[in-house]
């Protein structure tokens, strides 16, 4: 997947700015998808030139000019091509499984305050992804949000970054476990898991 068809994707939304589109990524499409502003800023401008987005300006008083990007037909026509081909397996990259990987032979004590790092991470995404919920179902419950909501694609991939997260936390908790026992076996001292 590249960065074209999760800006396309985002716009299915409506008509946003290039900020917009940052904060866009930040809240609703970070758990699957992570781009930079200056990345957003460059991949509209090529999809402008592509035709698959258009950008009006809308001039502002006393703030500088902003451009409004939305989707065309054409880029509607990408998307929907895009959604019926198999997408690509997904290729893990993550830097801390490496370290616990190798922490036998390294040190142990660092990797297990990243791993407590990652929960940390993991619960201020969770609660995050809570609040968006609250804000989605807006009071309602999620069968008859999912029932009567236009378009539900925002909330099935939110709700796969909730349950990433939670299993982040799982799995933390458990190599906490397995550390801290394996150091009291040792005789080192080990933090209490959290």
């Amino acid at each position: 997947m590249s960065l074209k068809h999760a800006v396309l994707a985002a716009l299915l939304e409506g008509e946003a700015s290039g900020y917009d589109l940052a904060k866009i990524f930040d809240v609703s499409v970070a758990n699957f998808w992570a781009a930079t502003p200056q990345q957003l800023y460059r991949e509209l401008e090529r999809l402008a030139e592509a035709g698959l987005i258009t950008a009006r300006v809308v001039e502002q008083e006393r703030r500088p000019n902003k451009r409004m990007f939305s989707l065309t037909e054409q880029g509607r026509r990408d998307l929907h091509a895009y959604t019926s081909a198999p997408p690509r397996p997904s290729a893990i990259r993550d830097e801390l499984m490496v370290q616990v990987q190798a922490c036998d032979a390294g040190d142990t004590e660092a990797v297990r305050g990243f791993v407590a790092e990652r929960m940390e991470t993991a619960r201020t995404k969770l609660a995050r992804y809570d609040r968006l919920r609250e804000r989605l179902l807006d009071g309602r419950d999620e069968e008859t949000y999912l029932r009567e909501t236009e378009r539900v694609g925002p909330y099935l991939t939110l709700m796969r970054g909730r349950f990433l997260e939670e299993e982040n936390l799982r799995w933390g908790e458990r190599t906490l476990a397995v550390l801290d026992g394996r150091a009291a076996a040792r005789g080192g001292v080990a933090e209490p898991a959290r």
